[in-house]
């Protein structure tokens, strides 16, 4: 009868745990397509160019550029690991962490986060205004909270 029992628990647990990694995976897009709420997300601040390479339900990656949620306790710096050449930062609670060097456009970036300049020592990233001149930079190794409104696009590099 226990055997039985932790059969039927094993399988619900199971079941359950399959049922809510489905539902986190997706939801059906007007095209039939699969967006993640993780992709919606990222599409709401990037410029409409970028397209994701890869999608699953932890992350989305685009060609020098993973979105993920942002860990929690990210509201300090400290919680905000950075691979080494990359740019990190929080943008109301999503993690954005930029490695190609290009300029991205954003969107809806307001609030303040943290961010980490991880790349090699001595680059410069570069954030914009609307109009293009630069409204802030950030040299390689440094890390702090950073007002994002009004950022238009930035440069890692």
């Amino acid at each position: 009868m226990n055997t039985f029992k932790s059969a039927a628990l094993l399988v619900a647990a199971t079941a359950l745990v399959a049922g809510s990694s489905v539902a986190a995976t997706a939801a059906p897009a007007p095209d039939g397509t699969r967006v993640t709420s993780l992709q919606r997300t990222a599409e709401q601040v990037l410029g409409g160019d970028a397209k994701p390479v890869r999608v699953t339900a932890d992350a989305v990656a685009y060609d020098g550029l993973t979105v993920t949620e942002a860990p929690r306790g990210s509201a300090s710096t400290k919680a905000l690991s950075c691979g080494y050449g990359h740019l990190c930062m929080v943008v109301n609670g999503t993690k954005f962490d930029f490695y190609k060097c290009q300029t991205w456009e954003l969107t809806n970036w307001i609030g303040d986060g943290p961010f980490t300049n991880n790349q090699t020592p001595g680059t410069v990233a570069r954030f914009y205004n609307k109009d293009g001149s630069v409204r802030w930079t950030s040299t390689a190794y440094e890390s702090g909270t950073a007002t994002w409104d009004p950022i238009w696009s930035l440069r890692p590099c």
